[in-house]
């Protein structure tokens, strides 16, 4: 399953910049924080891989009963 967005193109006097927004229940769900420094890289022409600069502790999930 994924999660559809489209593509912001926002002109400036001074530049051009693309933007992609992340859905909140992503952002949730990877514990996202303001501030944080992330990278993408490119795979290839159809793949982009974003990925946490500082990487968290894995998160621990409960057993089910």
């Amino acid at each position: 399953m994924g999660y559809a967005i489209k593509v912001q193109k926002v002109d400036r006097p001074t530049n051009c910049s693309h933007y992609l927004n992340l859905p909140m229940v992503l952002a949730k769900t990877l514990d996202v924080r303001k501030g944080e420094v992330w990278e993408w890289t490119v795979e290839d022409k159809n793949t982009l891989r974003l990925s946490r600069v500082k990487q968290l502790p894995p998160r621990r999930l409960r057993a089910k009963p």
